[in-house]
């Protein structure tokens, strides 16, 4: 057997490593070196397939292996940093470059609020399954892909940590606004809208005019906004999908 066919699942394994390194840094409060683990493991979890196409070894063991990496990486350990933040604005114990503020971590002080934090993860598991089994996505999604709801979600320990602004501290830092972030997270991972996939069949405009304006606005919002930018990013791949794209 060639072993050209296992790189692709290797390079997927490499993100189920990150996400579980992630889980150690959250739970010990080190939010940035775990958003770098993060990214790092969607870097992999876009790179496998990009592989796997490539070397023309698809297979569907690589597909299973793909989606319980992701269960980690995109749907654990953004779950329990939801948990983080939510026992942090029921707490009141956040304070801009100080995260760990010696708590039990699982000292939640009589509320309950903060494990809804896992709702993602059930969330995140019920997409994936429903995606192993739905032979139409191919050329897009059926809701929002949970690397993308996990880009959302560590944006905000980000912003916390980089932006300095009031303002956002205060909308992040504020239960209610998480809880909702939570329950929108979960409906658009599981809705049944049709988002467009960054897939370049080829490179004209013309085939791919949405693509090409959504990245280069994309950029642009990084640029101007910095992290603040991914949550409207985000916001803005869901609208642009409803109301201007079409699947063939």
């Amino acid at each position: 057997m060639s072993i050209k066919k296992f790189i692709p699942n290797a390079i997927t394994l490499l993100n189920l490593l990150a996400g579980c390194i992630a889980i150690v840094y959250v739970i010990n409060e080190d939010y940035i070196t775990a958003a770098f683990l993060v990214f790092l493991g969607i870097f992999f979890d876009f790179f496998d397939g990009l592989v796997a196409r490539l070397l023309n070894v698809q297979s569907a063991l690589g597909v299973q292996l793909d989606s319980l990496a992701d269960v980690v990486t995109s749907g654990v350990v953004p779950g329990l940093l939801m948990f983080q933040l939510l026992n942090m604005a029921v707490n009141q114990s956040f304070e801009v470059g100080t995260w760990n503020t010696n708590r039990d971590l699982f000292s939640v002080e009589g509320s309950l609020l903060p494990f809804l934090g896992f709702l993602i993860p059930l969330a995140s598991a019920y997409r994936l399954a429903r995606f192993n089994i739905d032979d139409e996505q191919q050329n897009y999604f059926k809701g929002l892909p949970v690397p993308a709801n996990t880009l959302l979600i560590f944006s905000f320990p980000l912003i916390l940590e980089y932006q300095n602004s009031d303002l956002m501290n205060r909308i992040i830092i504020n239960p209610w606004f998480l809880v909702m972030v939570i329950l929108l997270s979960c409906y658009l991972l599981n809705s049944p809208h049709k988002l467009f996939a960054l897939k370049f069949k080829n490179w004209t405009f013309k085939s791919n005019s949405l693509r090409y304006i959504f990245l280069a606005f994309s950029l642009v919002a990084l640029i101007v906004l910095q992290f603040a930018a991914i949550p409207l990013i985000i916001i803005l791949y869901v609208l642009f999908s409803v109301i201007f794209y079409k699947p063939t």
